[in-house]
């Protein structure tokens, strides 16, 4: 597997009494793991808490395992691919039945956005709004595409990401964890290049904070990820702090080339 860093941090924010967001990383496996709750008292937290960990640990246990990128006849994704996706609806199905049958947890669901990196290939799966950006060559991209009503219309040229920001139905997700039985979790499958860099975000971040202060701040701070981290966190709060606001920044770092023994054959005599 290529070489990554991974550096995670969550907020509350200024509004909020409670974060009801969750995240996860495991560097030794590749994996990254970010959830929004919502719904209930506190109910949200747990229906994060419940995505995060149940989806780390099913992945954990067979990824390192797996033949690397073998293809899924029957879906025509990789292997880790179908792994994610079943964990995603693994996930779904414990919060799902916990929200029937526990009547403090009502209600409760969950974003989600789940990456594998595996030899230099990375799995990118989502479920509602939560978002993952990737920075190549200076180039911000998109990787996921939100469940939300606001997308749909941003999409469609209704409305223009600027005014987005500000609508009353922003916050409207089209597909969540552990609202229904059965959900459909959105996979992407990428090539990892030395020098990318992957943020996965909340809607807390990206709500408040435009895709090209997100690219700036990420440029500026590339070689310094907790220092990143900070700053997005911080720009959130300062545009307000509405929500909850999570960040996971994943980089596949530039390999030093070293031009020592090109010189020392070069003039040898």
């Amino acid at each position: 597997m290529i070489p990554l860093e991974m550096h995670a941090m969550t907020d509350v924010g200024k509004k909020r009494q409670h974060n009801e967001d969750y995240v996860g990383v495991s560097l030794t496996h590749g994996v990254a793991v970010l959830a929004d709750g919502m719904g209930g008292y506190n109910a949200g937290e747990v229906a994060s808490r419940m995505a995060v960990e149940i989806i780390t640990t099913t992945v954990q246990k067979k990824i390192l395992q797996m033949p690397t990128a073998q293809i899924n006849e029957h879906t025509g994704f990789t292997e880790e691919s179908v792994l994610v996706r079943d964990a995603i609806l693994q996930a779904n199905n414990s919060i799902f039945s916990t929200a029937s049958t526990q009547q403090e947890c009502a209600g409760m669901g969950t974003t989600v956005l789940a990456a594998a990196f595996y030899g230099d290939r990375i799995t990118a799966a989502h479920v509602g709004d939560s978002r993952m950006y990737r920075l190549r060559d200076n180039i911000l991209t998109h990787v996921t595409e939100d469940h939300s009503l606001i997308h749909e219309q941003v999409r469609r040229g209704l409305l223009t990401a600027a005014n987005a920001r500000n609508s009353s139905i922003k916050n409207l997700v089209t597909r969540a964890l552990g609202v229904e039985a059965n959900v459909e979790a959105d996979i992407v499958e990428d090539m990892v290049f030395e020098g990318d860099l992957y943020l996965m975000c909340s809607d807390g971040l990206t709500d408040v904070v435009s895709d090209e202060v997100i690219h700036a701040t990420l440029t500026h701070y590339w070689d310094n990820l907790p220092a990143a981290n900070q700053r997005l966190i911080g720009l959130a709060n300062e545009a307000g702090g509405p929500d909850n606001i999570s960040v996971i920044l994943i980089k596949a770092p530039k390999e030093e080339k070293s031009t020592k023994g090109f010189f020392s054959r070069l003039f040898r005599k």
